[in-house]
């Protein structure tokens, strides 16, 4: 009952912050355009005001049943943890990677099997799929490096580095540069990924959390958690070209995702476990929602404006993206669901859990059309 209480009041103080307004003072003016990118040109959404943050919706708005399971596929190794994961639609295939066991899982989505597996990869964590150059590029922390697959042989064909501690990474259209997060503070590591080599490294003034491309302004972002800010880089020169500080009420931004076309970005709090909804014209925050405890990997459905945010407490949290803002339609309970990916084309939900009666599986959802 005291659990419940607090749980309640916490809820009532984030609800009366947010309806309260965002970051006091002048706005930072927004970052970029960068080089590659296509413009800002996409409009803001009429509703969404003067920027303050919206009221958090009431706890009664979230529950019911959102998904379905429709398969589970088991995986191999043993039940230990799973970090980040990447589908390439062209070629259906999905690259899971198995952190706790050191291997990178490759699963075939139209037959739901196994096709192969790439060992060797000690606390792998982010996957990149590159279909261009047929490889795949993973961080693996144990070794400290950046490996390169073919995505053909699933042969080892090149290690970079030295990283800290490699996490996300992403890959710019307009350089074809491979932008590779440090979760140890040693800056934003740049590698050249059709020769094989170590452009530079950018200080970005702490650990940063995870790194996308914006296809919109062609800025590469990275969040910097402890500094509890969004940094902007240039693919053209390598150089910061904006440095944003987060709300205040967010503490140590690590996932996030963007949603390029409403120019908004959904920031998830890992220390203490609410999501930022921050628009990328004005850099203010339009929301603040709670999640589950530990968030760490988001995945968007354009085609469904959906949002889930997958939590190393095992909750994963499901949001409609409507007018420029997010609807909780519910939450979902899994053992170790802290890793989320979506298909676009048929929107199916993919959580690798850790044990499920001993055994690693890879679960299948299905959700509701809006």
């Amino acid at each position: 009952m005291i659990r419940i209480i607090i749980n309640v009041m916490a809820l009532i103080l984030l609800t009366g912050a947010s309806a309260a307004g965002g970051i006091p003072g002048t706005p930072t003016p927004a970052f970029g355009p960068c080089t590659g990118g296509v413009g800002t040109t996409v409009s803001t959404p009429a509703s969404a005001g003067s920027g303050a943050p919206a009221a958090t919706p009431a706890a009664s708005t979230v529950g019911g049943p959102i998904l379905r399971p429709v398969a589970d596929v088991s995986l191999p190794g043993r039940a230990t943890r799973f970090d980040y994961q990447q589908l390439d639609a062209s070629s259906g295939r999905l690259y899971i990677a198995h952190m706790g066991d050191g291997q990178l899982v490759v699963v075939d989505i139209h037959s739901r099997r196994v096709v192969g597996q790439v060992n060797g990869l000690p606390g792998v964590t982010g996957v990149l799929v590159v279909p261009a150059l047929n490889r795949v590029f993973v961080s693996v922390t144990g070794n400290h490096q950046v490996v390169a697959i073919d995505s053909r042989t699933l042969r080892v064909t090149a290690r970079l580095g030295p990283v800290g501690f490699p996490d996300g990474l992403d890959v710019t259209p307009s350089s074809g540069l491979i932008y590779v997060s440090d979760e140890s503070g040693g800056g934003e590591f740049v590698l050249d990924p059709r020769r094989d080599r170590h452009v530079t490294t950018i200080d970005v003034g702490g650990e940063a959390g995870n790194t996308h491309v914006d296809p919109i302004s062609g800025c590469v972002l990275v969040a910097v958690q402890t500094r509890d800010q969004l940094v902007a880089i240039d693919p053209a020169s390598n150089r910061i070209v904006g440095r944003d500080d987060l709300d205040p009420r967010c503490h140590g931004p690590h996932g996030f995702v963007i949603n390029a076309p409403d120019r908004l970005a959904y920031i998830t709090c890992e220390d203490n476990a609410l999501l930022l909804v921050v628009d990328l014209v004005t850099m203010q925050t339009r929301e603040v929602l709670p999640v589950g405890g530990g968030p760490d990997v988001l995945a968007f459905d354009q085609g469904w404006r959906r949002l889930y945010v997958a939590s190393e407490s095992g909750v994963v949290s499901v949001f409609a993206a409507t007018a420029g803002l997010l609807e909780p339609l519910g939450t979902l309970r899994l053992p170790h669901a802290h890793s989320v990916a979506i298909d676009p084309a048929t929107h199916l939900v993919y959580l690798p859990l850790e044990n499920v009666s001993g055994h690693p599986v890879l679960r299948i959802l299905a959700g509701t059309p809006p």
